[in-house]
């Protein structure tokens, strides 16, 4: 998730809002590429999971990755909660159940990413191999119950973990017991960032079901292949989910802030302290509901930052976008899911071509694919065929794409050989899960235990 930012600028009108998406169109040759992925940390004695508190804990974690890095500290209440590289360029954050998160610098090429990523999980093994955790690259915690996961001490899950039991069933599980990965992507223009969002809103199931990894809860198998994608389809869907109003020819950054100013909002922070606001929308907070119960009640363009980083769709416009239908995964899929994007998006060939190809979906059809993909994967039918053959098409268009970019390594090397992974998935026709379910059944003899041998970075 998100940091929370202060910006104390005071908002004289709407149209302010719409401004500050607008401002992160970029030239094409300053797009990045910026991947966050989380993962599980658990101790390798017993295959516990790591409370925050501790000589051998999550802030002990921190402390010790802080030390290597030298990057500043965040802080809430007292304690630590993340650490920013000191330019702003990368932060380490904490899930709600102790799930660690590298948010990666914004690069210029997939190689960069993975190397970043390489190197992250490396440090972060030096100074976790010492108190005996290691990490686990899921989609789902496959073993410990809500009850035995822990809490982080951060002030907006707090509030967040008060709030999601009245809007939806499943929204502790989503804080407390998924996992990701996500890559974060450029736009040059509005019209540019329609495209883009429409064909990400139209992709998300597929990108669904070729990481889906998330098919064991509490011990057993659960059903799913991903597990993480139904949990999201309960969480919170006034600020959830795919929204149809991307699908329309005239999308546009209004549109999207207007939903925006419609959905309940979170919090506020004042000094360093953070107000409950689940009792208003952006809407009411600028015409003064919050004047007289949060001081300096009136908003700011840091509340509004704030609050863009608190909705959650499938597809997910800041000041560039972010592609959210993923579960977490292991090293190869930390770079695989910035590739696959970036193929389809980043190059004008591929972003022609995959528009072409899903520009007649549907709403209604994209969103039925969503609710089907996660229990079926990739055997959802769709459009008279299977989804695997679709997916065989989509990224055969990711491959031309990396291929047209031409970024190469010191060996030479372009980005496809980063969509392999994903490849591999569509030619074996089962996803990580399956493999899993059938791994349990045979050779791991129905334990979940060989998981966390196996899926630990």
């Amino acid at each position: 998730m998100a940091r929370d930012t202060t910006d104390n600028r005071p908002i004289e009108k709407a149209d302010e809002l719409v401004a500050h998406i607008a401002a992160g169109c970029k030239p094409k040759e300053a797009w990045r590429i910026g991947t966050e992925h989380e993962k599980f940390p658990f101790y390798v004695d017993g295959h516990r999971p790591v409370p925050y508190d501790g000589d051998r804990g999550i802030r002990a974690l921190l402390e010790g990755m802080q030390k290597i890095l030298g990057w500043n500290p965040i802080i809430d209440g007292g304690r630590i909660i993340g650490l920013v590289e000191p330019t702003g360029q990368g932060a380490i954050s904490l899930e709600p159940g102790g799930q660690f998160e590298l948010s990666g610098a914004p690069v210029e090429t997939i190689h960069q990413t993975c190397r970043e990523s390489n190197a992250h999980l490396a440090q972060l093994r030096e100074i976790a191999e010492p108190l005996g955790i290691r990490f686990l690259g899921l989609g789902g915690s496959p073993k410990w119950t809500l009850a035995e996961t822990p809490r982080m001490p951060k002030s907006r899950y707090e509030i967040m973990s008060n709030y999601m039991p009245k809007v939806g069933s499943r929204g502790l599980d989503m804080m407390y017991r998924t996992c990701t990965i996500q890559v974060n992507l450029d736009f040059s223009s509005e019209a540019d960032m329609r495209r883009k969002m429409q064909v990400g809103m139209r992709l998300q199931p597929l990108a669904t079901a070729l990481f889906a990894s998330s098919p064991f809860t509490n011990g057993a198998v659960n059903g799913f292949q991903s597990w993480r994608a139904d949990v999201w389809r309960d969480t919170d869907n006034q600020r959830a989910g795919l929204l149809s109003f991307v699908f329309s020819d005239s999308f546009g950054f209004a549109d999207y802030v207007e939903w925006a100013l419609d959905v309940p909002m979170y919090f506020v922070i004042r000094n360093g302290r953070y107000y409950d606001c689940t009792h208003v929308t952006f809407r009411q907070f600028m015409q003064g509901a919050l004047r007289d119960s949060v001081p300096e009640g009136m908003p700011t363009m840091g509340d509004w930052a704030n609050h863009l980083s608190t909705l959650f769709p499938e597809v997910r416009l800041k000041r560039y976008l972010e592609m959210r239908g993923a579960d977490g995964g292991p090293w190869r899929r930390i770079c695989a899911l910035p590739a696959f994007w970036v193929g389809l998006l980043y190059d004008d060939a591929a972003l022609d071509a995959v528009e072409d190809l899903t520009k007649g979906w549907s709403f209604e059809e994209v969103q039925r694919l969503r609710d089907l993909v996660p229990v079926e994967g990739l055997s959802v039918m769709f459009r008279n065929h299977r989804l695997r053959e679709t997916a065989r098409e989509v990224l055969a268009i990711s491959r031309m794409g990396l291929a047209n970019r031409a970024r190469r390594n010191r060996e030479g090397y372009d980005e496809t050989g980063f969509l392999s992974p994903l490849e591999e998935v569509v030619a074996r026709g089962t996803t990580s899960a399956e493999e899993m379910v059938t791994a349990y059944n045979t050779r791991w003899g129905g334990s979940i235990e060989p998981v966390f041998l196996e899926h630990a970075y």
